[in-house]
């Protein structure tokens, strides 16, 4: 549990701590970095073998490659535009979506009916209702059911952490020329790399470290479960340490979210 706690809070500080970047390096610098780190911690663990994969391998890993750079960008951009609870939130439509559609049960259809209800509530028009940005929370959370469904084929097809780790190294290799572009157009300053290489430890890093240890002793039904309360943190993160604080609709639109994931994974057989 407090291995679980600790990865999620991670994830979400190390999110609001690359966001104090932006003014500087930008989401793209930011991500650019955390691509960086996280490249460097997967290849670490798991030491791909890129000269015997086959072209069977390597199609599934270079559209996890560009999924998963993808994905980080439209996030943290989603963040400087709408916050990091609400689009912490909008993306984890993604997995929600993949679990709700693969499912006939009644009940499945009652939680995406909740999941539906507090999209709406989220993204209902104001006058400071920022589209663009929930826009790209809707991207990010595509891109993450896409990274399941990429990831599984990855799996089946790659031994190991290598096809991780590959796509991992292909996407930092794709964002260095963006790097090196945002350097040279925005020259970073000392607090602006640490902030964004504390985003890529405690967001890419010390999750997917803590997630492996995590799954060795807690059932996959638990850690669903829990899962499900990131974008409580998130909201919570972003308010203390960020001061985005959310008004009543918008805790009850992340609240309907949540409880459609929860009730899903409580009710579900395997």
């Amino acid at each position: 549990m407090a291995t679980m706690v600790g990865s999620g809070l991670s994830n979400q500080t190390g999110a609001a701590i690359g966001s104090l970047a932006f003014p500087v390096l930008g989401p793209v610098g930011v991500v650019a970095v955390r691509q960086y780190v996280a490249a460097l911690v997967l290849i670490a663990v798991g030491r791909p073998r890129l000269r015997s994969f086959t072209w069977a391998q390597w199609w599934p890993v270079l559209l996890l490659a560009l999924v998963f750079g993808t994905m980080n960008l439209s996030l943290y951009s989603a963040i400087e535009r709408v916050g990091l609870g609400l689009a912490v939130t909008l993306e984890f439509l993604g997995p929600l979506t993949i679990a709700l559609a693969s499912s006939r049960r009644r009940v499945d259809v009652g939680c995406a009916v909740i999941a539906a209800a507090g999209v709406v509530t989220l993204m209902r028009p104001q006058p400071s209702t920022d589209y663009l940005g929930m826009a790209l929370g809707l991207l990010a959370a595509a891109c993450w059911a896409s990274y399941i469904l990429l990831n599984r084929t990855v799996g089946r097809r790659v031994p190991g952490a290598q096809g991780a780790a590959a796509a991992a190294g292909i996407s930092a290799v794709m964002f260095l020329p963006i790097g090196i572009a945002v350097a040279v157009r925005h020259p970073p300053t000392a607090g602006a790399v640490a902030c964004a290489i504390a985003a890529g430890v405690l967001s890419s890093a010390v999750p997917y470290l803590a997630d492996l240890f995590t799954l060795r002793h807690v059932p996959p039904r638990a850690f669903g479960l829990f899962m499900s309360v990131n974008p409580v943190l998130a909201a919570l993160v972003g308010m203390v340490g960020l001061g985005q604080g959310l008004g009543g609709p918008e805790w009850a639109g992340i609240g309907a979210i949540v409880a459609a994931n929860a009730v899903s994974i409580v009710t579900s057989r395997s």
